[in-house]
């Protein structure tokens, strides 16, 4: 096909790119047009040419290199055969077909370079925030800016690294630096105008209810960043999302209490921003925990009725199952080898503390590690296997504590962590059952414990993941069988897709440097020789 046609077929499909509140309550098709894959988070798309018999034949169709890109998070979205992408303060509009340029936009006045986890699509355009917490909205057609606003002031340790997430005629966006002492918030903006809805902070102010679980400085700087996106139960009309560790992270003594509301999964109305209810995974956190894998809804029966629940597999090493109705604890356990700070999770859903685990001037070993047992990686649920699929790492670190006044945003943490040269860890990816919580298979990892990337479900029954040695991995979903690997040569710090154009299946990820798709091995097509007349 010449050149000029493909430009031709990529405009069409740029300008029939419209994505309705309707088609994001739908889930995965052919398209991805989600973060999360669909509302209920579950990472699980329905097409199937890509099967447990041919994953075999996988091989790459194309590689985006983007100018100056070393660490790329995003999760790319696709609509009618065009890709949207990110990097720091960037966005790239490719063919998902050959992965050609169809435009780029670069904000070239913002001087700071944070990672960026995405874009959300709604009606003809797209939303993404830079690193200095402006909201920005583009035309899909052409990235022309519609509007910009600023969310955050970085003066007051703002930054942002979020994919946005639109519910109704809503983009809903988090903060980041937690680390470094700020006050978390979610904030949601009308689409069409950027014009500010609501605001709901996560951390109280000064005389509401819960400000007393916070020391006299840490109540206005306390951190709970809210860096990841959310997901959405449009029956309940119910937003749930994740929120970050207290500041400072590893000394606790100037923040005495539970420091409500870090740590936690907040149920909020999209319509007001009212917190509905809250669920707190690891009370008055000393070890950086932040509660951030987003919660996966499913309706499943517990306890021999049907629940609507909401799943979560904590960075602290337990696995949550919650009524996502009322925010009820239904139960929780741990799903690492190694955990020592906690002997187990008490009736009302509190950890039962192992004493003298808490980090300390000297050092203190602790399992698991400052990542935790999991992270962001994208977790995935296939409804055929009832099983829940996610990276975990089982490694210990060396925890320590100061009691230095902290300062907001001068970098202070209350001391930090050390790794252990002799245990440096191990990544498994881990399929749990939840209506058990209890293991069905692990698939052990090889590298050095570096990578960041999650996992894709699909109904061809393949589980799609990246691994820390740089490679992006197929496993059968009901057993982890491997079934294929391709070495990308670089590290994988996102997680993968899978969209179909032009009746063909792809799979796609975001490695340090670019994108990647791959799809099934196609034979050459035979072309009769040229036959050619003797004119003598």
């Amino acid at each position: 096909m010449s050149a000029r046609c493909w430009m031709l077929l990529a405009a069409a499909a740029v300008l029939s790119a419209q994505v309705r509140y309707e088609d994001i309550l739908k889930g995965p098709s052919a398209d991805w047009i989600t973060y999360a894959g669909d509302y209920a988070g579950q990472r699980h798309s329905p097409l199937k040419q890509i099967t447990v018999e041919n994953a075999g034949h996988v091989v790459p169709k194309w590689f985006h290199s983007l100018e100056g890109a070393k660490r790329l998070e995003c999760v790319p979205l696709v609509k009618d055969g065009v890709m949207y992408f990110t990097d720091s303060n960037t966005v790239v509009a490719l063919d998902a077909r050959t992965g050609r340029r169809i435009w780029r936009y670069k904000d070239e006045q913002v001087k700071r370079q944070d990672v960026n986890r995405g874009v959300a699509l709604l009606g003809s355009r797209l939303y993404f925030v830079t690193s200095d917490a402006h909201l920005v909205a583009l035309d899909a057609k052409t990235g022309g800016v519609h509007w910009s606003v600023s969310y955050a002031e970085t003066k007051k340790g703002y930054f942002a690294t979020v994919a946005p997430f639109a519910v109704k005629n809503l983009i809903i966006v988090g903060v980041s630096g937690g680390d470094s002492g700020m006050r978390g918030f979610v904030a949601a903006y009308h689409a069409e105008t950027g014009k500010e809805v609501w605001r709901t902070y996560t951390i109280p102010a000064r005389g509401e209810p819960g400000s007393e679980t916070w020391g006299d400085l840490t109540v206005d700087w306390g951190g709970a960043g809210t860096w990841l996106s959310g997901t959405y139960d449009p029956a309940l009309n119910l937003i749930y999302w994740t929120t970050g560790n207290p500041w400072p992270d590893f000394y606790g003594g100037d923040r005495k209490g539970d420091n409500l509301y870090s740590d936690s999964v907040i149920a909020l109305d999209p319509d007001s921003g009212k917190m509905k209810w809250y669920f707190q995974f690891t009370p008055h956190d000393v070890w950086d925990w932040d509660a951030q894998s987003w919660p996966v809804l499913i309706d499943m029966e517990f306890n021999g009725r049907m629940r609507k629940v909401l799943l979560h597999a904590n960075r602290n090493g337990f696995f949550y199952v919650l009524d996502r109705v009322t925010g009820e604890f239904l139960r929780a356990t741990p799903y690492l080898d190694k955990l020592t700070w906690a002997s187990g999770v008490d009736a009302k859903g509190r950890p039962i503390l192992v004493p003298g685990m808490e980090p300390t001037p000297n050092g203190k070993v602790v399992c698991p590690s400052i990542r935790g047992g999991t992270n962001w990686m994208s977790h995935s649920y296939n409804p055929a296997t009832g099983l829940l699929y996610f990276p975990t790492v089982e490694q210990c670190d060396v925890f320590t504590s100061s009691s230095k006044h902290p300062e907001p945003m001068k970098n202070f943490a209350g001391t930090g962590v050390e790794a252990i040269p002799k245990d440096p860890g191990k990544f498994y990816l881990r399929a749990l059952d939840p209506k058990t919580g209890k293991r069905r298979w692990e698939y052990p990892m090889t590298g050095d414990t570096s990578m960041w990337a999650g996992t894709v479900s699909t109904a061809g029954g393949v589980v799609f993941f990246g691994d820390d040695d740089g490679h992006l991995v197929a496993v059968d979903a009901r057993d982890g069988r491997h079934l294929w690997h391709f070495n990308t040569g670089q590290r994988l710090t996102a997680s993968p897709i899978t969209y179909e154009v032009g009746g063909k299946q792809y799979v796609a990820i975001a490695a340090a440097s670019g994108v990647f798709a791959f799809g099934l091995f196609e034979p050459a097509v035979s072309v009769p020789p040229l036959k050619i007349s003797d004119s003598r």
